[in-house]
């Protein structure tokens, strides 16, 4: 959510290993204030890894961070986004009409293509399923007053040039980065690593700081398949974890634990309140998994997460729905 009470960052470059550069792109987002984009050496230039959102003044600060590296946008060879979110892939049409550069992403991108061409119509979607989850008018109101008519923090649609895939080869200076995919977080998600260095860019499936968000409705499962990731990244016994929020780390094995108890404990919670009701609406279950009352701007993340645990759950075979406006779930049998 925009505040505009809070002081605006600017764009920052900073150098984290030799021929690897940290881009730090201001969002407009209360509590993730901004993004980082990184920048790998590959010959006479640089691959991009994420590259910010688009916003009003997005591409300089883009082009700042860059600078104060002694990197311009025109060192761009190639674009690589680990996810289809906008604050990660948002400025890529600008670059590659920019550079000429290619576009590599997953190719389960339609989460966020169809929001960022029809954005008024993702927008009905997310209020239509609040309504259906039981969140106040009040909150639906003031949810679709903040974001109407604000776009989808996208420059313009680019189709990706290659689909990144496992057995795809990502070739720096660093030597060879190899695609893992990771979806949970989003279905399009994927981290690369390289494993001389034990170098993993982890895009939002693990951040500097414990935070957990699922695109809920485009795949199954979101949260056992942010678990499943979870796994995956652990078998490969990363160093240095460069993250799309917050700073680089090395405790990635603890941050892998802390992400998994997290899980399981607001698991634990939704569980806990289906008992002791009966049943619940995801509205009713929030304030029993967070310990706080749904405010507007939380409103789309948490119940994101709170109805991907319920799917999860269902998935199981643990709960059911019971139809109805709002919708409730309940123990099977």
């Amino acid at each position: 959510m925009p505040n505009p009470t809070r002081k605006r960052e600017v764009g920052r470059g900073e150098r984290v290993l030799p021929g690897v550069w940290r881009l730090r792109l201001p969002l407009p987002f209360e509590g993730v204030p901004h993004v980082n984009a990184w920048a790998l050496a590959a010959g006479d230039g640089i691959v991009l890894v994420d590259c910010g959102m688009h916003e009003p003044g997005s591409l300089g600060h883009l082009e700042r961070a860059m600078a104060m590296v002694n990197l311009r946008l025109e060192h761009v060879r190639l674009v690589l986004c680990t996810h289809a979110h906008s604050d990660h892939y948002g400025q890529a049409a600008t670059i590659v009409e920019r550079t000429g550069c290619e576009l590599w992403m997953h190719p389960n991108h339609e989460h966020l293509l169809a929001a960022a061409r029809e954005p008024d119509a993702a927008l009905e979607r997310r209020i239509e399923i609040g309504r259906q989850s039981g969140l106040p008018e009040k909150t639906l109101r003031h949810y679709s007053e903040e974001h109407r008519g604000k776009g989808f923090g996208v420059a313009g649609i680019v189709e990706p040039h290659r689909a990144l895939l496992p057995g795809v080869e990502v070739h720096t200076d660093l030597g060879t980065f190899h695609v893992y995919e990771t979806p949970g977080h989003a279905p399009s998600h994927v981290c690369l690593y390289q494993e001389e260095r034990r170098l993993l860019i982890s895009g939002d499936h693990l951040l500097g700081r414990v935070s957990i968000f699922f695109d809920y409705g485009y795949t199954p499962d979101p949260a056992g398949e942010f678990l499943h990731s979870l796994d995956l990244v652990q078998e490969l016994d990363a160093r240095l974890c460069l993250a799309g929020h917050g700073r680089t780390f090395t405790d990635v094995q603890a941050h892998i634990d802390a992400n998994r108890t997290l899980v399981r404990t607001r698991l634990r919670r939704l569980e806990e309140a289906i008992a002791a009701d009966g049943s619940v609406t995801a509205y009713d279950a929030i304030p029993r998994i967070y310990g706080s009352d749904v405010t507007p701007e939380m409103a789309h993340w948490w119940l994101s997460e709170t109805l991907s645990y319920l799917r999860h759950l269902e998935v199981a075979g643990r709960v059911e729905r019971i139809d109805g406006t709002p919708e409730r779930w309940a123990f099977t049998g």
